[in-house]
């Protein structure tokens, strides 16, 4: 009796398992320092030197593109796709490196957690400035740097495709037989 199939509805849950636990602590993180955010910095900032902690709300998207959109419409466009990269890393989970699955699980907690913050008030709340780049937030954060690992992943030569990667697990291992003797009858 196989246990192949069993082994691998495991591996399969728990890939998908770390997707969704990145993606909840991801959005739980940003979420807490939104709600700090707005609680301390409401008529202050904090100069940490490269980096200022600075309350600024975005009601457009990446860099206040769509500003003048409807929250409605720009929220509906956000959880759209937020759901579509949470059906991409459900699929991809299974055969994704514990890397990818963090990285897609960042993507995804960043992007719920902007959604949610805009379905409150219709903005997103910012408060990480450096002067020389759109102030953002933590989500705006992990979404990048989730975004830029999967892709990096993804990139390697030796990064095998799904079919490879599948077609390798279902063939069967190499029979190993010892070497023949030498004749030494000669």
């Amino acid at each position: 009796m196989s246990r192949a199939p069993a082994s691998a509805a495991v591996h399969a849950r728990t890939g998908r398992a770390a997707v969704v636990l990145a993606a909840v602590s991801v959005a739980a993180v940003d979420l807490a320092a939104k709600a700090l955010s707005e609680a301390r910095l409401a008529d202050s900032t904090v100069d940490l030197g490269l980096i200022q902690l600075q309350l600024v709300y975005n009601p457009g998207m990446a860099f206040s593109m769509g500003d003048r959109l409807p929250g409605g419409v720009i929220v509906t466009v956000t959880a759209a796709i937020s759901v579509a990269l949470a059906i991409y890393a459900w699929h991809r989970a299974p055969q994704a490196g514990w890397v990818e699955r963090i990285a897609g699980g960042a993507v995804i907690g960043g992007a719920v957690a902007n959604v949610v913050d805009r379905a409150r008030d219709g903005v997103v709340t910012d408060y990480l400035h450096t002067g020389w780049w759109p102030t953002f937030n933590l989500a705006d954060t992990f979404l990048v740097i989730g975004c830029i690992v999967v892709a990096l992943v993804n990139a390697r030569p030796e990064h095998a495709t799904d079919e490879e990667a599948a077609d390798e697990d279902a063939a069967p291992a190499p029979v190993r037989t010892s070497p023949t003797k030498p004749d030494t009858d000669l």
